[in-house]
């Protein structure tokens, strides 16, 4: 018998015992997608080439075209306060939208769509969302998880010759019910089922299912005139325990016969369309079922395979608008206002607020980026889909609860003037849809990170499944292996592989050493605690957290490596070491409540090193608040997706700063005057360009005033 078979003969027993069960909805969703530079971070084995082989971001002719004309077009026509006020887009709104594609953008040209790629995507979601979140979420849902990628995947020809070119010109506008009352983050488990049967139609016999379903929180259903749907198929007609089909996903042409469209929800009283839908007895003909009668049952895999890539554009792309839109508010709002004859982004409990907000955007916007150019080399990352879900909306919501608390009484008077007012009441929502944040956590991003991104794990749980000796006793020699390098690398050197820049070498080289003792910490927790992991959420989440910090951290290098500009070398640096500090601080977080009295004893000397790791000293942020204060290059290029609305606070704001810009260093003067009110226009006499001056003032008036009724 040979060795790696009696190694495997002697830990089947252990190892069934020890690792997790896993259905076929959880393994669907564990196969689905692909691995990329996530995949090296857990294997503690970073490659810089390999990262930045990667490549920038690019646009075509046509998408850069479409960004700087239809988009700033429809942006021009957005209201932001008006538009939350009257609970819907404008009808010219709606109308242009519908005439300019908008809803077609991932659909391909020969079923005429634009064909947009998914860097293109983002971005017009991302420039919509920095001035109305309604309408950026009312033209991300039909290019997200949703009818139109499902059919392009998996319809049959005919459903994609029919719907594709009616969904691209926005004559059927879709949704996509999955969410049930009692199936939420547990979406595998919908209760909604659908039986097979047969009914008489226009004189013919024809299969399909008799479908009870009761949906909720569905965007666009109120005005939707094609509803996808998620239901549990049944064939009655086979044996006892054979009888459930599976998930199976369909699409039904609004009115259908015993479809009911509920009453509106109001996610935070948003203006953004959302509802529920009820059937009771809707008959779904098999030609409804989306690529026909082979694809019954698969579903849950069709939702997971899109969730792959899809979770990596829609929300990530509102997550950086949240903060690119709060840095912006911030930092200029701290060179208008004025307390105790400053303006108040000099004072140093400000400034340090702005200097850790563009710190994050960096990094999350850098993985933003990165993982876009992967999705259009045709990678489908699923696990770091995930990370960006959770990073970058946990990421909108911190920026804006910074920008309310620097904008204090300004930012809570309701009115057309409020800079932030409508995204602080929108961020949690962006938090909760597409996989809450507290599950996606543990579950997801950990979760499926340790048996995708894992080089042995997958094996060990293929060869259990199999009860194959040989090929477990390979897996373990080689994961035992592993372990022990990475060991090595804790404790005495971890090397750096490839060619960072040579600016951020010794980040690169912090981040190499972290890589090694994140993939080291979660062997041992593991190993330690096998398929208990799963259900100790505070242990996995953490985990799962650390991986995305490194994540960011490495995707921070790719950026300033691509965009080969030195003057972000302060914000690229801050950005990474904010990451490398909150990876450590979670990593010795895990050990100190890990349940092995060994483990936590052993923890000083894993870690060692790990503590000087501090984000940004207080001289780093003051400096870096000043340069964004002073440079505003710098804030163009970490808030690029700003764009100027019809009317409201920001666009009083934006008026401000740039009459400022005129002026020069006349502000500080004209500000006192302000302050002692009396006559604008007398204090704008009195100006080397009265004019400036004037439109000034009066741009500040309104960026410090409030609504009134």
């Amino acid at each position: 018998m040979g060795l790696h078979r009696l190694i495997g003969r002697l830990a089947m027993t252990p190892f069934s015992k020890a690792l997790p069960a896993m259905g076929d909805t959880e393994r669907a969703a564990l196969e689905a997608g692909t691995v990329g530079f996530e995949g090296q971070l857990f294997a503690g084995q970073p490659d810089f080439d390999a990262l930045i082989a990667r490549g920038p971001n690019r646009l075509t002719d046509e998408e850069r075209h479409f960004l700087d004309h239809e988009v700033n077009t429809l942006i021009g026509m957005l209201d932001d306060h008006a538009i939350d006020k009257a609970g819907d887009l404008p009808p010219e709104v709606w109308r242009y939208l519908r005439e300019q594609r908008f809803f077609g953008m991932i659909i391909p040209k020969e079923h005429g769509g634009l064909g947009f790629g998914h860097y293109a995507h983002a971005e017009v979601v991302t420039r919509i969302a920095t001035v109305n979140t309604a309408c950026a979420v009312t033209v991300m849902v039909p290019n997200s998880l949703g009818p139109a990628e499902l059919l392009l995947r998996y319809g049959t020809p005919a459903q994609q010759q029919h719907y594709l070119p009616r969904l691209a010109d926005g004559r059927e506008l879709p949704c996509f019910g999955l969410t049930s009352p009692h199936a939420g983050s547990d979406a595998a488990a919908i209760p909604d089922r659908g039986v097979l049967t047969e009914r008489d139609i226009d004189g013919r016999r024809v299969r399909g299912f008799s479908v009870r379903f009761d949906k909720r929180y569905i965007t666009l259903a109120p005005v939707a005139s094609v509803v996808g749907l998620a239901f549990q198929a049944v064939d009655p007609s086979r044996p006892a325990g054979q009888q459930e089909l599976g998930i199976t996903c369909a699409l039904l042409p609004v009115p259908t016969p015993g479809m009911e469209i509920g009453h509106r929800h109001r996610p935070m009283d948003s203006a953004f369309m959302n509802g529920p839908i009820r059937g009771d007895d809707v008959f779904v003909p098999m030609d409804w079922v989306i690529g026909g009668e082979e694809r019954v049952g698969q579903g849950w895999r069709m939702l997971m395979e899109c969730l792959a890539a899809g979770r990596a554009i829609s929300l990530p792309a509102m997550g950086a608008a949240m903060q690119q839109t709060a840095l912006f508010v911030v930092n200029g709002y701290g060179q208008v206002r004025e307390q105790f004859g400053l303006p108040i982004g000099r004072f140093h409990a400000i400034a340090g607020i702005t200097a850790q907000m563009a710190a994050r955007l960096y990094a999350t916007d850098a993985a933003r980026r990165y993982t876009a150019a992967a999705l259009d080399a045709g990678e489908r990352p699923s696990v770091a889909s995930a990370i960006l879900k959770v990073q970058l909306t946990e990421a909108g919501r911190r920026a804006v609860n910074d920008g309310m608390d620097v904008l204090g009484g300004k930012g809570i008077i309701a009115g057309p003037r409020n800079l932030l007012g409508v995204a602080y009441r929108h961020a949690p929502i962006a938090i909760t849809v597409e996989g809450a944040n507290l599950l996606s956590r543990a579950l997801i991003i950990f979760g499926q990170g340790a048996t995708r991104c894992h080089p042995f794990v997958l094996e060990e749980m293929g060869a259990v499944q199999a009860q194959d000796p040989e090929r477990l006793g390979r897996a373990l020699v080689g994961h035992v292996g592993h372990v022990m390098r990475n060991l090595w690398r804790s404790l005495a050197h971890a090397p750096v592989r490839g060619h960072p820049p040579a600016d951020l070498r010794a980040e690169a080289r912090l981040l190499t050493s972290l890589s090694a003792r994140y993939a080291l910490t979660a062997d041992l927790a593991m190993g330690l605690l096998g398929g208990k992991l799963k259900r100790m959420e505070l242990l996995s989440a953490r985990l799962g957290d650390a991986l995305a910090a490194l994540y960011l951290a490495a995707a921070c290098v790719w950026r300033y490596e691509v965009e080969k500009d030195p003057t972000m070398l302060p914000v690229a640096r801050a950005a990474i070491r904010l990451q490398l500090h909150e990876a450590a601080t979670l990593l010795r977080d895990l050990y100190a409540n890990l349940p092995s009295r060994f483990l936590r004893a052993m923890a000083p000397m894993l870690l060692h090193g790990t503590g000087h790791l501090a984000p940004l000293r207080d001289r780093e942020a003051l400096a870096l608040a000043d340069a964004l204060r002073t440079q505003p290059a710098l804030m163009r290029w970490l808030c690029p997706d700003v764009s100027r609305p019809k009317r409201g606070g920001l666009l009083d704001l934006m008026l401000a700063l740039e009459a400022a810009r005129a002026l020069g260093d006349e502000v500080p003067e004209l500000n006192k005057a302000l302050r002692r009110a009396g006559s604008l226009e007398e204090v704008a006499r009195g100006s080397r360009n009265p004019e400036a001056a004037l439109a000034y003032l009066r741009a500040a008036e309104q960026v410090i005033g409030v609504d009134e009724e």
